[in-house]
């Protein structure tokens, strides 16, 4: 798996894009999520590309060996190399991390996601399943990490948040329904959240406008 056939002409067609529909939380989770995992490997001084929704393909000539994760790491890669699909054998870098948001089809990503991702060789696979509250089969957080070369379930929980080995911090849920997010959890049980970049300026203009108040009360007593 994952080594390239030399000398052969590869006219493989492998898809850049899904054209399957996807659902609009896994989205808002996604796009939230994504960019905070980055800047977490950023501020740990951590060199590793982190993506989303783009096809990582491990053996060539078979285009159907693909997995589209909604978030994922791979360790070693400057993030700002260029990917429209990620092909194992170029490289030999498999994801370290995999994350995916449940979608309603409950048995396919329950069942044929962890296979597939032990069949890529990632190293953490976390599930998180928004929907917890439909079926009483279903379970917030599934996570598999790699375990004598296999793929092992090693936790399943309805709590709001689990720790990543990978990531070296907290996946934790925020909101509910619609508003349901995916934030990065600090401290050692995950109770500070990494900010976003929006959350950042707010707390900035806050600092900003203290200072400022503070500076007209000592001017008054002057």
């Amino acid at each position: 798996m994952g080594e390239p056939v030399r000398g052969a002409v590869d006219a493989t067609f492998y898809p850049v894009t899904e054209k399957v529909g996807e659902d609009f939380l896994q989205r808002l989770i996604m796009e939230l999520l994504r960019p905070l995992v980055e800047r977490w490997f950023r501020e740990c001084r951590r060199t590793a590309l982190v993506g989303a929704d783009q096809f990582i393909y491990w053996e060539q000539f078979n285009a159907r060996k693909a997995v589209s994760p909604d978030v994922y790491v791979l360790l070693g890669v400057e993030p700002r190399t260029p990917v429209t699909a990620w092909k194992v054998w170029e490289s030999g870098i498999v994801p370290a991390f995999a994350f995916e948001v449940v979608s309603s089809d409950r048995l396919k990503d329950y069942e044929e996601v962890p296979r597939k991702y032990a069949e890529l060789g990632v190293q953490e696979l976390v599930l998180f399943d928004p929907h917890v509250d439909r079926s009483s089969r279903r379970t917030r957080w599934q996570v598999f990490r790699r375990e004598s070369g296999d793929l092992t379930l090693v936790e399943t929980t309805d709590a709001d948040r689990v720790r990543s080995v990978v990531v070296d911090a907290w996946l934790r849920q925020t909101g509910t329904a619609m508003a349901t997010r995916v934030r990065i959890g600090l401290d050692p049980d995950g109770t500070t959240l990494l900010l976003t970049d929006e959350e950042r300026a707010e707390a900035a203009e806050g600092e900003l406008e203290r200072v400022r108040r503070e500076l007209e009360q000592l001017r008054g007593k002057i």
